[in-house]
């Protein structure tokens, strides 16, 4: 790469997600990790305003940071942009409108490009469609950076490097603890992404018949059917699968870790926990009439016009303050099995796993916290660890990218933490 370049520019820093991402660089610059950066989006006194927000929040001189102005609509600006960074943070979202442009101008003059996406079918589309491009321009395109889907895709890597014998199966459980203020300021950004990816599901089957190609050897022992409603004693909280983007980023990684890496195939099956019976009910109702809603044109277009009517308050323009995210913190227990015996990879256990595992990973407040250290890490892991990266570039899920890196290490060192906890 160019050596006139700056080693990270956030785009979308005067986004909502890109002002927490630029006062986790300079934290992160803080800790003596000697970089050069710069902030970009589309109005230069905007970029000011974050820059010098920054310097509140963290006390630190960031005169040195270089502001850039850039607009997915501008083509030429996008380009300006790419060619002046090592890794592109790309914070705009919904990437379903947004996103292409970005990864096109990075592939196409030299910059590595990470986000924090959690719709599939951008995730998956640009794997099919930007791998190859990306593979000859010697740069990594690596999505779902943020709390889609680190937590969960490297939790299942971290996992699978301490299981001790063939890994079958893992079954997450995602909770989330808040304090006195609660916490009711999802991003609208976050809530639009979630319409568009529900609205357009029928896509990724065919998306995936084109990026896989056939499909891995199946375990004879499946993970438990837990239905669309169970009560976990693993988190003490009636729990709902996880609709985002993890279980099909997970699938992403373990696919190519067994075409390359030799990993067993692994199932994982995510779920949330959402409380007592009552607020379960009332949560899985809602979601019922947000899934209904978001498959037709004037549904979307009710949810995307009131969002605070369709999601009780929880969803707006503004977020969460900092004071509800100071208060809050997440966990993601990981129970998995398998068996003590190993065998060849594709040569498959005739009797039922006989042992299990439990693994944690937790942090502060997942969303605008826990998702731009994540992200800066992961764009780190590129800049600092090119030889622990797969190939020479290319288009990776996280735990495909950064498997052999010390990802999990940096996570736990800004407070994103990996743990075994013991047996079940």
């Amino acid at each position: 790469m160019a050596g006139d370049r700056v080693d990270l520019v956030v785009f979308g820093a005067t986004g909502f997600t890109g002002q927490f991402v630029v006062e986790e660089i300079a934290q992160v610059e803080a800790d003596g990790d000697g970089l050069s950066w710069g902030i970009a989006g589309r109005n230069r006194a905007k970029l000011e305003k974050v820059r010098q927000q920054a310097v509140k929040e963290t006390g630190r001189n960031l005169d040195h940071v270089e502001l850039i102005v850039a607009d997915v609509s501008d083509e030429e600006s996008l380009n300006q942009m790419a060619r002046r960074a090592r890794v592109v943070l790309n914070c705009v979202g919904p990437y379903r409108f947004f996103g292409d442009q970005v990864v096109k101008a990075c592939v196409s003059n030299g910059a590595s490009h990470v986000d924090i996406s959690g719709e599939p079918q951008f995730l998956e589309g640009t794997q099919l469609n930007y791998h190859e491009a990306a593979e000859k321009a010697g740069v990594y395109v690596v999505g779902a950076c943020g709390f889609d889907s680190i937590p969960a895709d490297m939790g299942v890597v971290f996992v699978h490097d301490k299981f001790d014998g063939d890994l079958n199966g893992i079954e997450s459980y995602f909770n989330v603890k808040t304090g006195p203020k609660g916490y009711r300021g999802i991003h609208y950004a976050t809530y639009q992404s979630a319409i568009h990816g529900f609205a357009n599901q029928h896509e990724l089957g065919p998306l995936r018949r084109r990026l896989f190609g056939k499909r891995l050897p199946r375990s004879n022992y499946k993970l438990p059917n837990r239905g669309n409603l169970h009560s976990s004693s693993v988190i003490n909280k009636y729990c709902l699968p996880f609709l985002g983007s993890d279980k099909s980023v997970v699938q992403r990684s373990v696919f190519h870790n067994y075409e390359k890496r030799g990993w067993r195939n692994v199932q994982y099956s995510p779920y949330v926990g959402i409380g007592g019976w009552l607020r379960t009910v009332s949560i899985t109702v809602l979601l019922a009439v947000f899934g209904l809603m978001a498959s037709t044109k004037f549904g979307r277009t009710l949810l995307e016009k009131f969002p605070r009517f369709f999601t009780l308050g929880a969803v707006n323009h503004d977020g969460p303050t900092r004071q509800q995210m100071a208060e809050t913190s997440f966990s993601m227990t990981f129970v998995a099995q398998g068996w003590k015996e190993k065998r060849p990879q594709d040569e498959q256990h005739t009797s039922p796993p006989d042992q299990t595992m439990v693994a944690r990973v937790s942090g502060p407040e997942c969303g605008y916290v826990a998702t731009p250290i994540c992200l800066v890490q992961c764009a780190l892991s590129i800049l600092k660890e090119p030889g622990k990266m797969p190939g020479s570039g290319g288009v990776y899920a996280p735990g495909a990218a950064f498997a052999e890196t010390s990802l999990i290490e940096r996570l736990n060192h800004r407070g994103v933490t990996f743990e075994v906890i013991g047996d079940q």
